[in-house]
């Protein structure tokens, strides 16, 4: 019997625009962080922290997907970024575009939004090779 659950996942054209968008978010979350952002060291010690929310999965699958998902969707990066700007703080903006960054980065590797049901269910497909 086949316990795939499938439901909620994207396919076909509209998964690669995802991703696609991923990629973009990446590419021009990055590009400005080299315009106005603070040092590459900041960049290299908090490009995976939002993976931080990860430790949910240490209770279950549903607190795991709660933390994740909280810390990669985009509205923390996104208030935090016209927090930022509002107060003209280079370090909250910074902090913004590495978080966006990241975000980008797992969606254009098809890390999506997780599932409660398993760490590798996702709105993006199945991480992770399948079973046969």
């Amino acid at each position: 019997m086949d316990r795939t659950v499938t439901h909620g996942v994207v396919t076909g054209t509209v998964r690669l625009l995802l991703r696609t968008e991923g990629a973009v978010l990446l590419a021009v979350s990055t590009y400005i962080y080299a315009e106005y952002g603070r040092s590459w060291i900041l960049f290299a010690v908090l490009i995976l922290a939002p993976d931080i929310g990860m430790l949910g999965y240490l209770a279950d699958t549903r607190v795991g997907a709660v933390t994740y998902n909280l810390v990669h969707t985009y509205l923390g990066p996104g208030v935090l970024l016209v927090v930022g700007v509002a107060v003209d703080s280079s370090l909250t903006y910074s902090i913004a575009l590495i978080w966006l960054a990241h975000i980008g980065l797992d969606r254009a590797l098809g890390y999506g939004l997780k599932y409660p049901d398993a760490f590798t269910h996702t709105h993006l497909g199945t991480i992770g090779r399948r079973e046969r």
